[in-house]
């Protein structure tokens, strides 16, 4: 370890390193947790167990009852905390729901299921969409060296946890998890031991809460005192409950707060209750009670749109009662999504349970035990509208009575699922199903046991028909009245044979027969549907023909990808918007083909042959493409030579994959798709140039391709971030004017030998990794976002040691403000050649102390630095960025006297692979004076320091960086030669 210091002793700066960290990091407390009474308890309380001056990666649990406060607690530390890290994410119930909806709810063993949940979470984490991952090592590979803060809330299902946050090793050093849930075992058995349990607030910070949410303040006003007390005691000091009833009782005047607290002390049971269910009751209408009733047993966590449609035959005003429900802090609408706290949400149930003390003269049935006595026992009535049974709590086998629907000709809403799609089902229609209601609107039964439906079923109202994973092989015969249903999913009924004549199903606007896989054909019916915006048949891999010859005029998405049996090109609509062929076994581009509006296509790992075997096909293609296409990837194409001039046509063209195109040779000249942000030309192995094709990209990828140079003129790629070029066996020279793009985040020649040319550095924000015999460029992870380091100082003395060779123009600017202050850092890092094959990572930090003369202090931590060390020999000489936030206007008065900086150099793996032989920093700022117009006595006149150097012109950056390299190579001599 190197350590640069101004002025002192360095064995007294280590003496007092700073043990208050986190408390520098919450230093600065958000404006939208102002009014949480009690947050600086719980925050103070939170910071022992995160433990941030800690380098470590630990998981935090938040553990208590419903409504206690857990949520907003990890929230409040979310704002306060995210600015510190790389990258952040709070996970949300309505994001978990959003990204299982369509597999089997929590699983653990749905790998798709765990796949999507990865894909979506780093979408969000990395704030890029339409991530490509393909296992569940992706998100370790991803994530390992980026310092993150996740917050996963309200959770209740361990497969989550260990899907997003398996291990602490997935994570960046520094980085922190923080699980929320009521039960404490999911916590345990993930192994999470830093565990905060949320307990009620005391009396006065309950009441400081209340008066919040009533008044807007922290006291009541006059007169109110002794009712406010009162609700506090009523409530048991609950701060949902606080909340809710606030709201409620806002603007309200003493007689109705009277008449609230009478109804309160007439004994409502339970003591949660007490407070729900006088919100309850505070609805103006029955309309909105009974709303809040059907979300309570069936839509939490449902779509707005959804829940209008299966109530669209109701007395019930949708739009009026969300938000009357919303305003009255009943339910909460997330992304067009409608949740429902699950303490409302248990109390909503309560109401229903009130109704009757027979479980079959309800109007919802949502518990198991319940409604397996329903089932079995024949008892439902007219008054059941809806069950929702989860298979999953049934204790013993349910023998399901064959005509066990038949007293409930009501019944509207049927919702029979499962989490566990491996374990051996408990319900048994022994006997077969001889009725379901015709009244229904929703039936969704996971694992539907019988192979067809009932034979007099009659579909006339149904909305919603879901089936996934059932053992059908046909629904029914003949045609049946579908003229309300507007969603079909029969996905994973690998014995399904047929699907029904869809002649009267003229309103479906999403097919789903993903998996499907005994389905040999789609009925011609189809042809009907004309507001079908979505049809999903992906892995139905004995698929063989389409219909064709219609035209489907609201058809925009169509998934064939894995259909490897289809041979024809879908000729079911011109308005396809959306189009997967990847992996099918399309022979043939119709010659006639139009696709107008198009705006995503994918053809990749096509399984025959012919297709590609000439040029036509390609060119029929090209000629059905529209300008609209934005997407468009292809793979395999034997007979591409050249890329055609037409690709210029696409103006829209955002991004475009043509891999493994093996005689591939070169691209038109002169083009420039304006619109083009990503490009992919992997596997092309005959590409000899460096794609001209747009001066907008931000990501190229050509592995494994035959490019020689990568030219001068990438300069102008000024928008480019990433660059792959792995495997380019051919590769010669690479242009040091990469350099010169600011955006640029990494450039990765891995297995790629290069030269370096005589061109010069420039200013960067990306980093640099050299060989001094070979030299190769190699931009790390993305820049960090800036670390909170508040310092105003007096008088800053420049002495650095162990820096060896420094430009003298390292000068401190007198001027305040609280901008970037950056600087340039170089490392020189031998590693043990035996045991390099085990660590093929180098990963470098930097950490700078600020000390006063008291002895007080305070540190920051430059965002890690990986490299790859790309041969066993020689010493490699690494050069990156780092940038810090001089914030002195959050600076504490004791931070004001700052005059000690400590900067040091870490090797954060194994240092016994690892050697740090020299290390050197070149302070800079782009908008210093330049050298001959700064005061000689500038460095004793200032009044608040910053660090700065004139910026670095083209002719000295790379001169200044190789004296390091010089200074360091000749240091690490003379200490060698004293054996030190």
């Amino acid at each position: 370890m190197f350590v640069v210091l101004v002025r002192g002793n360095e064995a007294k700066m280590i003496e007092h390193i700073a043990n208050d960290v986190l408390n520098k990091f919450l230093s600065t407390t958000s404006k939208d947790f102002n009014d949480f009474v009690g947050i600086d308890d719980h925050i103070a309380k939170m910071s022992v167990l995160l433990h941030m001056e800690c380098e470590e990666v630990r998981m935090v649990g938040i553990w208590g009852s419903s409504g206690i406060g857990k949520t907003t607690i990890a929230r409040a530390l979310f704002s306060r905390l995210s600015r510190h890290f790389q990258s952040s994410i709070f996970i949300d119930r309505a994001f978990i729901s959003k990204s299982m909806e369509i597999y089997s709810r929590g699983n653990p063993d749905d790998y798709n299921m765990k796949l999507n949940l990865q894909r979506n979470f780093l979408s969000e984490i990395l704030d890029k969409k339409d991530i490509k991952i393909d296992h569940l090592g992706a998100l370790a590979e991803r994530l390992k060296y980026h310092k993150v803060l996740i917050i996963i809330d309200d959770l209740d299902d361990q497969v989550v946890l260990d899907t997003l946050a398996g291990q602490a090793q997935w994570f960046g050093r520094g980085s922190r998890i923080i699980a929320i849930t009521k039960d404490k075992h999911i916590l345990t058995a993930h192994g999470i031991n830093h565990i905060y349990e949320v307990k009620l607030p005391s009396e006065k910070l309950a009441l400081e809460i209340l008066c919040q949410s009533a008044f807007g303040k922290n006291t009541p006003p006059h007169g109110y005192m002794e009712l406010a007390c009162e609700v506090v005691e009523r409530v048991d000091s609950l701060p949902l409950g606080l909340n809710v009833l606030g709201s409620h009782l806002r603007g309200e005047d003493k007689e109705y707060w009277l008449d609230q607290l009478s109804r309160l002390r007439k004994g409502i049971d339970g003591k949660i209750h007490k407070t729900l269910r006088v919100s309850y009751d505070g609805l103006n209408n029955k309309e909105d009670k009974a709303l809040f009733r059907h979300i309570a047993c069936l839509f939490n966590y449902a779509g707005i749109i959804e829940i209008k449609k299966l109530l669209a035959d109701s007395d019930l005003d949708v739009n009026i009662g969300l938000r009357n429900l919303n305003d009255n802090s009943l339910i909460q609408i997330r992304r067009q999504t409608v949740v429902m706290h699950s303490l409302l949400q248990e109390m909503g149930k309560e109401v229903v349970r009130s109704q009757s003390n027979e479980p079959g003269e309800r109007e919802f049935l949502t518990d198991s035990k319940d409604i397996c006595n329903v089932l079995e026992e024949d008892i439902g009535s007219r008054n059941v509208l809806g069950i929702s049974l989860n298979k999953d709590e049934i204790d013993e086998k349910l023998h399901v009575h064959n005509s066990a629907f038949k007293g409930m000709r009501n019944l509207r809403f049927l919702n029979i699922y499962t989490n566990q799609s491996r374990t051996k089902d408990r319900l048994h229609l022994l006997e077969g199903l001889d009725y379901l209601p015709p009244k229904l609107r929703l039936l969704s039964w996971d694992r539907y046991p019988m192979r067809c439906m009932p034979s007099k079923f009659c579909p006339k109202y149904l909305v919603k028909l879901k089936m996934q994973g059932s053992k059908l092989e046909k629904l029914w015969e003949g045609i049946g009245n579908l003229t309300c249903l507007d969603y079909m999913d029969l996905s994973e009924s690998e014995n399904l044979k047929e699907i029904p004549d869809l002649s009267l199903a003229t309103n479906l606007k999403t097919l789903n027969l993903s998996g499907c896989s005994s389905l040999v054909d789609l009925t011609l019916s189809i042809r009907n549907l004309n507001k079908l915006m979505t049809l999903e048949m992906s892995g139905c891999i004995n698929l063989k023909t389409l219909p064709s010859g219609i035209n489907l005029q609201s058809l925009v998405s169509v998934d064939l990808r894995k259909c490897s049996e289809l041979n024809s090109f879908p000729d079911i609509s011109t308005n396809i918007s959306d189009l997967d062929l990847n992996e099918t076994a399309i022979e043939e581009i119709p010659s006639n083909l139009h696709l107008q509006n198009l705006v995503s296509l994918r053809m990749e790992r096509i399984k025959s042959e012919r297709l590609w075997a000439s040029v036509q096909p390609l060119a029929a293609l090209m000629t059905a493409l529209t300008p609209l296409l934005t997407k468009l990837y292809l793979s395999n194409i034997t007979s591409l030579v050249e890329l055609p001039s037409s690709f210029q046509n696409l103006n829209k063209l955002e991004q475009l994959r043509i891999t493994e195109c093996i005689y591939l040779e070169t691209l038109p000249t002169g083009m420039n798709i304006e619109s083009l942000d990503y490009l992919d030309l992997s596997g092309c192995t005959r590409l000899r140039s460096f794609p001209e094709i747009s001066t907008n990209i931000s990501t190229i990828y050509l592995n494994n391709t035959g490019i020689e140079e990568v030219p001068s003129w990438i300069e102008n790629l000024s928008k480019l971030r990433f660059l792959y070029m792995r495997k380019c066996f051919k590769l010669k020279c690479v242009s040091l004017n990469i350099c010169k793009i600011k955006q640029l985040e990494k450039a990765d020649f891995t297995v790629s030998r290069i030269h370096s040319n005589k061109a010069s550095w420039c200013d960067s924000p990306s980093a640099v990794v050299m060989e001094t015999d070979n030299v190769h460029v190699h931009p790390t992870l993305p820049a960090p976002k800036e670390a909170s380091s508040s310092t105003y100082v007096p008088k800053l003395y420049r002495k650095f040691v162990n820096c060896f060779i420094l430009s003298q123009e390292a000068l401190l600017q007198g001027y305040k403000g609280t901008d970037i202050s950056r600087f340039r850092a170089c490392a020189m890092v031998e590693l043990d050649r035996r045991l390099y094959p085990l660590y093929p990572y180098i990963v470098i930090q930097i950490c700078c102390r600020f000390s006063d003369r008291f002895g007080n202090s305070f540190q920051s931590f430059g965002q890690p630095h990986s490299f790859t060390p790309y041969h066993q020999k020689g010493s490699h000489l690494f050069i990156f960025d780092c940038r810090l936030l001089l914030n002195r206007d959050n600076a504490t008065p004791d931070e004001l006297n700052y005059n000690q900086v400590c900067i040091e150099f870490r090797i954060i793996e194994d240092r016994s692979i690892f050697i740090l032989k020299g290390c050197g920093i070149r302070i800079f700022e782009d908008h210093c004076p330049s050298p001959d117009n700064q005061p000689d006595n500038v460095s004793s006149t200032l009044g608040v320091a910053r660090w700065a150097l004139p910026h670095p012109t083209k002719r000295n950056v790379f001169k200044d960086l190789t004296l390091a390299l010089n200074g360091a190579k000749q240091q690490f001599l003379k200490r060698r030669a004293r054996g030190e």
